[in-house]
């Protein structure tokens, strides 16, 4: 079983969407995703507030979409997404703190990092 942790911002260089890519692809080899933990910058995936340019892909939509689509639970670090003033939550974001991802990592044989 795998978690990924995704620290990199949405829009700032390709972590975020090289780590899309690695969640797709394991989900579709049928790979078993504990869980998407959103760790400092990446929080702001997990808001509902992000208005981007037409010609801009929407990557934390596509993420959020990815999860739902695959059952994931996609996780925000809550003091991180506070910090930063993320307010408006994006569904199906669940608030956690580290200690909750920590536990869940006793769960996992791998652990991805972004």
């Amino acid at each position: 079983m795998i978690a990924v942790l995704l620290q990199s911002a949405v829009l700032q260089g390709q972590g975020f969407a090289s780590a899309l890519s690695f969640i797709q692809q394991s989900a579709a080899q049928g790979q078993s995703i504990d869980s998407v933990f959103l760790y400092r910058d990446a929080v702001y995936a997990a808001s509902s507030a992000i208005d981007l340019p037409s010609d801009e892909p929407d990557l934390a939509a596509l993420l959020r979409d990815c999860c739902r689509q695959h059952q994931i639970p996609l996780l925000y670090c809550v003091t991180a997404a506070e910090k930063r003033g993320v307010c408006q939550i994006a569904a199906p974001c669940i608030a956690a703190g580290l200690a909750e991802f920590a536990m869940r990592l006793s769960q996992v044989n791998q652990l991805v990092q972004f």
